[in-house]
């Protein structure tokens, strides 16, 4: 019984000491390491409901007005053959990688995400036709495809 109390006296003194409370203190509040502060990979593509990369993942079952084997020739008119072919889809479409050096890919993406949404999200900003008057709209020039893809990406990160 001695010997059970002197070992409880020994594990709180050591408990109770100050360097045990610095200790506690230094690891609930020291700043996290630089790495932590950086997501990781599944967190680069952004998460949102209605991006382009949420289409594509096909974790929701898409409005039926459009499925995913329609060609975007079809969905947004034959202006569109000429730049992008006849047998691209709209699924393509949202998991296209080359709106970086490609303004109009950029809009494409976008606009079929936008297209999507304007089926399938209520509040959407713009309504279907809304949504391929100004992809057509914005075919003229690089510029406009990159202020309308702009637009377009705005409104897919705003919504819910």
């Amino acid at each position: 019984m001695e010997a059970t109390a002197r070992r409880w006296r020994e594990r709180s003194s050591v408990l109770n000491s100050p360097n045990m409370l610095i200790f506690f203190i230094v690891i609930c509040f020291a700043p996290p390491a630089a790495d932590a502060l950086r997501p990781g990979f599944a967190f680069l593509r952004a998460r949102g409901r209605c991006t382009p990369q949420f289409w594509s993942s096909r974790r929701e079952a898409w409005p039926r007005m459009v499925p995913q084997t329609s060609t975007i020739s079809k969905v947004f008119g034959s202006l569109i053959y000429e730049r992008f072919g006849s047998d691209l889809t709209l699924l393509e479409s949202t998991a296209r990688n080359d709106e970086e050096s490609n303004a109009f890919g950029g809009l494409l993406k976008q606009a079929s995400a936008a297209l999507l949404n304007s089926y399938a999200r209520e509040g959407y900003p713009y309504s279907s036709w809304q949504v391929k008057r100004l992809f057509i709209e914005a075919l003229v020039s690089e510029k406009s495809a990159l202020t309308q893809a702009k637009h377009f990406s705005t409104a897919n990160q705003a919504c819910n």
